[in-house]
């Protein structure tokens, strides 16, 4: 099982250069990917300091040569597909190829959306998303897109470079465990990136009998022996022993991806270089 980290682009994170570091240490303590929220508008906490994920991730980029990196998760409903394009191909062939795209409705969609005058409705957020993600892997193609949905349009357009990564990056699809419908489009890319969330205290609270509920579900809806990523993120010990017996039982379940996850809450950037520099839990 490989395993990463995950930051907010909020708070304690929001400054390119120490996300760099963390990123940079990350490589050397032998972790397998670095990834980063993006929120424009966050809607828990009061007035924090929020930055812009693409920006955090070229940084990333370019303080790495190993690791997988991207967002975790983007909102491709609330921009625009010809840009998302134009970044996406950008950040993968800085990298050298090692860029995965994750990707969701959005959180929450009051804020993500609602602040800019933006539908806030699931259904139709979720059509922009479907349709979004297939004028993406069109352009990503360098294969001529003519697409006209009810959400999109790509009229006629052609890009050019492609992204190193063929037929394209990795696509996790995140979504709130329990919810099924985000699990019917994840079996449709890459990965699935669940968040199983403890309604008692907000914290992570994965389970081995939950990760393989998700596994069997989408075992029945791939249509394709791709591979497929299971992507399931929480907090173990600094303790090298405790955090495998932690994480032992999430793979043997059937997760590809362990991701220690951080918040933005005072202390939490020295949280994440300790919990980095003490290693993977493997």
């Amino acid at each position: 099982m490989h395993c990463g980290i995950c930051v907010p682009n909020i708070g304690e994170f929001v400054d390119p250069r120490r996300v760099g570091d963390l990123a940079r240490r990350a490589e050397a303590a032998g972790w397998d990917g670095f990834f980063v929220w993006d929120h424009v508008v966050f809607p828990h906490g009061g007035a924090l300091d929020v930055a812009d994920a693409w920006v955090l991730l070229t940084v990333v980029a370019l303080a790495t040569e190993r690791i997988r990196f991207g967002p975790l998760v983007t909102a491709p409903a609330r921009r625009h597909p010809g840009t998302l394009a134009r970044q996406t191909t950008s950040l993968d062939r800085l990298s050298g190829g090692r860029l995965v795209f994750g990707a969701g409705l959005g959180f929450t969609l009051e804020a993500e959306f609602g602040t800019w005058g933006q539908p806030v409705e699931p259904p139709v957020v979720a059509r922009r998303l479907d349709e979004s993600l297939t004028v993406l892997a069109g352009l990503w193609s360098g294969e001529r897109v003519d697409f006209h949905g009810s959400q999109v349009t790509a009229a006629d357009v052609t890009f050019a470079p492609t992204p190193v990564q063929r037929p394209r990056p990795p696509v996790w699809i995140g979504c709130n465990w329990p919810a099924r419908a985000p699990l019917r489009r994840a079996a449709r890319w890459d990965g699935v990136a669940p968040m199983m969330i403890d309604p008692r205290d907000g914290s992570w609270n994965p389970t081995p009998a939950a990760v393989a509920e998700i596994v069997a579900a989408l075992r029945e809806q791939r249509v394709n022996a791709d591979p497929f990523d299971v992507v399931i993120t929480g907090r173990t010990a600094e303790q090298p022993a405790a955090a495998r017996a932690a994480v032992e039982p999430i793979a043997a379940a059937g997760a590809t991806w362990w991701l220690e996850g951080f918040r933005p809450e005072p202390g939490g950037y020295d949280a994440a270089l300790r919990r980095i520099e003490a290693g993977p839990p493997r």
